[in-house]
């Protein structure tokens, strides 16, 4: 049988768990003190970076790389098997259309040159001989053939004769029929002629053909050769700077060997390169942003590399000032492709608290306290953020990194 508790002991227990219940309470406020103390974090000025929202444009871009080159090079080389004799010009040297840069030693090319130049000789006096020996073939042939009809001009006088003396009772049948036998056998024999007259005539112009033809590609085998001899003298065929000239005395140069460069620095060009995951977003005409230092100069892709080399695409850029004084010959640049333009937006400068994804919490600046706020991210470039939303024109923002007080709704800002 249970015993009832006397009330003393009843009180004990429910003074007992008031002050549980109470210390709990006060436990869990200070935990709410605590936690609010910690969220609401203090930062110093020293410590952020911060921009004010604008109204403007903004452009979205891809990174690229570049480097510069001079928009004219010619590229100087070899127009025989030589060996350099003498380097007039260094890399650097300011030139003149019509200047000699090297000497080559052509003595190996002039020596098969003059052996040219014999055999054409050999070739025309070949051909001369031939007309006249054909020509005198033909004449014996003619001449021939003239005697043949003598001939049977004489046998058809005796034909005629014959049959004159067989009426007249003084010759037989068998002398008329003897006598137009030699006839027509003169007159085979004519025609036989005359067969191989046009046959010789025809051989005599195939010959004759073959051989100019022959003497032709020699001729023409001589005058280039002549015109590569001619070309050996290297010298400049425009003003400009030369960028490369090969200084190996003595050494054997290959028919289209490079020997100089020159270069005309008046005006320059960009060669590009990107990812190949960009490439749907790369053809001519894409506007382009070429930066150097805190310069950036605009231009144009005039055309792109059909292949993709471990993964990069080249393409060429035509800049709109090709002879800004800050381009120099093999300069590496950024390089920004423009895939998208907007007006009028709202933007903010580029900086660390932008990590990519469209929605963001960024803090804006009042007074002394910064409040963050949800944002949605439009385009980006190197130097803007397009913001669409949670600011307003004149809200001043942190762009530094705030990673630190991604937990913190407040932050106050000491001096």
């Amino acid at each position: 049988m249970d015993k009832e508790l006397s009330a003393d002991i009843v009180a004990k227990r429910k003074h007992k768990n008031i002050f549980i219940i109470l210390t709990c309470g006060a436990v869990v406020v200070l935990g709410v003190l605590l936690l609010r103390s910690y969220l609401k974090s203090t930062v110093t000025k020293a410590e952020i970076i911060t921009a004010t929202v604008e109204t403007g444009n903004i452009e979205n871009t891809i990174n690229a790389s570049g480097e510069v080159l001079p928009e004219f090079e010619e590229i100087l080389t070899s127009p025989i098997n030589a060996s350099i004799k003498s380097a007039l010009m260094d890399a650097g040297n300011k030139v003149n259309s019509g200047q000699s840069i090297l000497t080559l030693d052509k003595s190996v090319s002039q020596a098969e040159f003059e052996k040219l130049r014999f055999q054409l000789e050999s070739k025309q006096n070949e051909i001369s001989k031939s007309k006249l020996d054909l020509n005198k073939s033909f004449f014996d042939i003619k001449s021939n053939n003239d005697i043949k009809q003598l001939h049977i001009s004489n046998l058809t006088d005796a034909v005629e004769n014959a049959k004159r003396l067989f009426k007249a009772g003084g010759g037989t049948r068998e002398g008329i029929e003897q006598a137009e036998l030699n006839l027509k056998v003169a007159q085979l024999e004519k025609k036989q002629l005359e067969n191989e007259i046009k046959s010789k005539q025809q051989t005599m112009q195939i010959e004759i053909k073959e051989a100019e033809i022959a003497a032709d590609i020699q001729r023409n085998d001589l005058k280039a050769l002549q015109r590569k001899l001619n070309l050996a003298n290297i010298v400049a065929t425009r003003n400009g700077v030369i960028t490369y000239v090969n200084k190996n005395i003595g050494a054997n140069i290959k028919e289209g060997e490079t020997l100089a460069r020159i270069a005309d620095l008046s005006s320059f060009k960009v060669a590009g390169s990107v990812a190949d995951n960009a490439i749907d977003e790369l053809h001519a005409g894409t506007p382009i942003i070429v930066r150097i230092n805190d310069a950036q100069l605009r231009g144009h892709v005039t055309n792109v590399s059909p292949s993709v080399q471990n993964g990069i695409v080249s393409f060429d850029i035509q800049l709109d000032d090709r002879n800004n004084k800050l381009l120099r010959p093999n300069m590496k640049v950024d390089v920004y492709l423009v895939t998208a333009t907007r007006t009028k937006i709202m933007r903010v400068a580029n900086g660390a608290a932008f990590k990519g994804p469209s929605v963001q919490d960024i803090f804006v600046v009042h007074n002394n306290k910064a409040e963050r706020r949800t944002v949605h991210i439009g385009l980006a470039n190197f130097d803007y953020v397009e913001l669409l939303d949670g600011v307003k024109p004149g809200d001043v923002v942190i762009t530094s990194d705030m990673s630190a007080y991604k937990n913190s709704p407040e932050l106050t800002i000491d001096n």
